[in-house]
């Protein structure tokens, strides 16, 4: 999205003795950048649309748009989950930093690399150097047992933030599809992802490979001795038959059917990021899959159409819903939900 800062000096002295200056008054105008996505009945992506072929409603207003035809390079973030969860899944992420150079970014294109567990680190700020983009992958190892999405997602959110407003703002995060240990919700993560006109992709990795594949955490020493344990009538406990008690190894896989049965009412944050922003959600279980994620990705952000239109209804403060439609019937849209806008005074 551009913006445009329009000072409007009103500093004239009025003609009577003791008049005040009046404080100059700066204004916003904003004219918006909607990267829409058009698709047909297959699912393919649509070319040669023009302007006229789409309508688009702000806040239910029709505005008049634009296909922006000048090039806008891509910030990309490219945040992965990093911690002893997903240790076995973790070869397969390293060998993506080329694909992440060629196909998504392209060209013109910066990439910053993020991993997280309990900490938030960056393992390369923003580059174009291919080198340094797959070095960084190739970083990645497993760390502790918290996985601070929301956190890290929101650290993102910062760094691009501060990247120029004629760049096309994206986040890719690579990681389960759940929070732990986060002091930040999803819900302040969206609002600050939009107010920073950021785009956010998700790649899932698989919970149930992760918990197959990864050594469960030590369980904790029983507090209770074992002469002080209920046991069946005739069987004396030992550690032999103590241990033969125990779920094992099966323990994580019941704990993801569970909290998978509880999801179905609790918003999962990475849908939540990524319908709301106008990106898309993936996920992976084999390296093939993973390389296909990273490839669709990438032609979804170069097949957009980058409509752009200066709202007339700049008087209108807060949350400014986008709508757009296509005037072609059996064609499907996926655009960015909407932005946030201060308000211009009448």
């Amino acid at each position: 999205m551009r913006r445009f800062l329009l000072g409007i000096c009103a500093a004239a002295l009025a003609a009577g003795q003791g008049d005040a200056p009046k404080a100059d008054i700066r204004e916003t105008f904003k004219f918006v950048l909607a990267p829409v996505s058009v698709t047909d009945r297959d699912g393919k992506f649509v070319n040669g649309l023009t302007p006229l072929d789409f309508r688009l409603l702000d806040n239910g207003k029709e505005q008049k748009i634009t296909e922006d035809v000048a090039s806008h390079p891509i910030s990309l973030v490219v945040l992965v989950q990093a911690n002893a969860g997903v240790e076995k899944i973790l070869p397969q992420v390293q060998k993506i930093g080329s694909l992440i150079d060629g196909l998504v970014t392209g060209d013109n294109g910066e990439v910053a690399v993020v991993a997280f567990d309990h900490r938030i680190q960056t393992l390369t700020d923003f580059t174009t150097d291919p080198d340094k983009i797959s070095a960084a992958f190739k970083k990645l190892k497993p760390g502790s047992w918290s996985s601070r999405m929301n956190d890290a997602a929101m650290e993102a959110v910062r760094l691009l933030r501060n990247r120029p407003a004629t760049q096309r703002r994206t986040l890719l995060v690579i990681t389960e599809s759940r929070d732990n240990g986060s002091e930040i919700s999803y819900r302040e993560v969206l609002t600050a992802a939009e107010f920073a006109n950021v785009v956010v992709y998700s790649v899932n990795m698989s919970r149930l490979v992760a918990s197959l594949s990864t050594q469960a955490q030590p369980p904790r020493p029983n507090p209770i001795p074992l002469e002080g344990r209920h046991t069946t009538a005739g069987v004396i406990d030992t550690p032999t038959t103590d241990s033969q008690m125990a779920v094992g190894n099966w323990t994580p896989v019941f704990t993801e059917l569970f909290k998978d049965i509880k999801r179905i009412f609790v918003p999962n944050p990475l849908t939540v990021y990524t319908r709301y922003t106008g990106g898309r959600e993936y996920s992976f279980m084999t390296q093939k899959t993973l390389e296909k994620a990273i490839s669709d990705i990438g032609e979804d952000l170069h097949s957009q159409y980058l409509l752009t239109y200066l709202p007339n209804n700049q008087n209108e403060a807060g949350f400014h819903e986008i709508v757009v439609q296509v005037l072609h019937p059996d064609l499907k849209i996926r655009t960015r939900d909407g932005y946030w806008l201060a308000g211009k005074p009448e």
